[in-house]
Formats: C-alpha cells, sequence, structure tokens
C-alpha cells in the first residue's frame, strides 16, 4: 500500500477561521513551512444553506478563495499552495473551479431533517432515539447508503474520513464494527464510491480531537480500498495549526 503523500509532507484536509478551523491561512502556511511541507491545500467547509454552523458563509467564501490565492502567489518558490474546497453530499456546490474538492458526509436525513453525524455523542444518541427507532444498524445503514455516491453527487477527487459514522463509536460502544451487517454496508457504499478511482483518505482528525486511537477508515475498508487499486492519501483533517500533521508519522511506519 503506497501513499500519494508517503512523506508526510503534505496535506490537503486543511481547515481555517473562514469556517470551523481556528487559525488564519496565512499562520498554517507558516506552520507547513516550518514542518518542511513541500505542499499544504486548504478544504474549507462549503456553504450549507440547511446548517451554517460549521461551514463558510457565501462571504467568507469569496475572501477565503481571494486570500489563499495570494498566499499561493506570495510563498511560491517556498512551498505550493492548493485552493480546494469540502463539500458535503448535501451541500449546495458554488461552481467555483477549485484546485480539488473533498466530498463528504457529515449528515443522514430523515424526512426535511438533516442530523449531524458527528457534532456530538450526546446528539447522535438522541438523533438515532428520536429518528431511528433507537436502532444504531438503521442508522448506520442509512450512511452508508447515501455516503455510496458521494463522489457523483459532490464531484469529488478526494473521499473524506470514509467511516465518519463510527466517530463515537470507539471500542464499538454502540454497534458492533465486525459484525456481518456493518461490513456488508460499508463494503457496498465503498465499492459504489470507487467506481470512478477517486483518491480515499487515511484521516487522522478524531484522533487529533480525543475522539479516536485509530484513523479512519478502518483497516479492512483500507485493505478493499488498497484492492480496488484506488489512490489513497495521508490527512490530518486540520482545525488546528498545532495538529497539521498529527499522526502523520505512527500511520507511515503502520504503513512500510
Amino acid at each position: 500500500m503506497k501513499l500519494l503523500n508517503q512523506k508526510g509532507d503534505v496535506n490537503l484536509h486543511t481547515h481555517t477561521y473562514y469556517c470551523d478551523g481556528k487559525d488564519s491561512p496565512e499562520a498554517l502556511v507558516q506552520r507547513a513551512i516550518a514542518l518542511g511541507f513541500r505542499a499544504l491545500g486548504f478544504s474549507g467547509h462549503e456553504y450549507s444553506s440547511f446548517d451554517t454552523d460549521f461551514c463558510m458563509s457565501p462571504a467568507d467564501t469569496e475572501e477565503y478563495r481571494r486570500e489563499v490565492l495570494a498566499l499561493k502567489e506570495k510563498y511560491k518558490g517556498q512551498i505550493d499552495i492548493y485552493l480546494g474546497i469540502e463539500r458535503d453530499y448535501f451541500g449546495d456546490g458554488d461552481g467555483y473551479p477549485y484546485d480539488y474538492v473533498i466530498g463528504s458526509l457529515h449528515y443522514v436525513k430523515a424526512g426535511d431533517k438533516y442530523l449531524p453525524v458527528d457534532y456530538t455523542e450526546e446528539i447522535t444518541v438522541t438523533i438515532v432515539e428520536q429518528y431511528f427507532g433507537g436502532d444504531f444498524r438503521s442508522y448506520v445503514e442509512s450512511y452508508y447508503g447515501t455516503l455510496a455516491d458521494v463522489v457523483e453527487k459532490t464531484r469529488a477527487d478526494i473521499v473524506g474520513h470514509f467511516d465518519l459514522i463510527t466517530k463515537f463509536n470507539e471500542g464499538y460502544k454502540y454497534f458492533d464494527e465486525n459484525a456481518t451487517w456493518y461490513r456488508v454496508a460499508a463494503l457496498e457504499a465503498l465499492t459504489k464510491a470507487a467506481r470512478s478511482k477517486p483518491i480515499f483518505e487515511i484521516n487522522t482528525g478524531a484522533m487529533a480531537r480525543g475522539y479516536r486511537t485509530k484513523p479512519y477508515p478502518a483497516d479492512f475498508l483500507l485493505e478493499e480500498i488498497d484492492r480496488l487499486q484506488c489512490p489513497i492519501i495521508l490527512s490530518s483533517d486540520c482545525h488546528d495549526l498545532g495538529c497539521l500533521d498529527f499522526g502523520f508519522e505512527g500511520v507511515i511506519r503502520t504503513l512500510e
């Protein structure tokens, strides 16, 4: 299994204070240079009209694009900078020709409700109780049934945190990730998502924030991604410049 960024000197999944990150784009560029990165890609959360808490507003999106493009010129010769976007399956899409798109699914839909899968553990449990009759299997299968079409829907170059649905399931607290039903749902979604050979992430973001001890995706999914001959890239899903390369060294060692 070979990473596209096997030296750990590139991160393309990076959030700034224009969405739910903590830092300015330039502070992140300077941190990347200090780490010896050869490239840094920004991927702000694209506007989603139904949930504006974490995404960029249309006005912020324009400012985000302006600033990242200016930094691309300012730091030319020191580091390669890319202007990307993280587009949710249910997001609006603005038609801008980004350098790349990360396609992700952050919600399950029940009727006309968009229900977040990665907000808090307490909210997740409430969602499953209120909208899925307390049945985590139904909830998980709804997620993967939608995720199967994420590449087509978002026109993604990179598939973000494929099994995000497991964020609060450390130790299999709510469902058994070894169960046949779970693996069937996840692998069926993966097979469909992989049809156009997009890049898939190994994403350390939930590790950096203390929710998980291993990156997304699970080993059995990573093995299938490799078998399907889809490219793989390591990303930190950075929301804090102190975590720009979080876990990279350990992940790279496990893949050697």
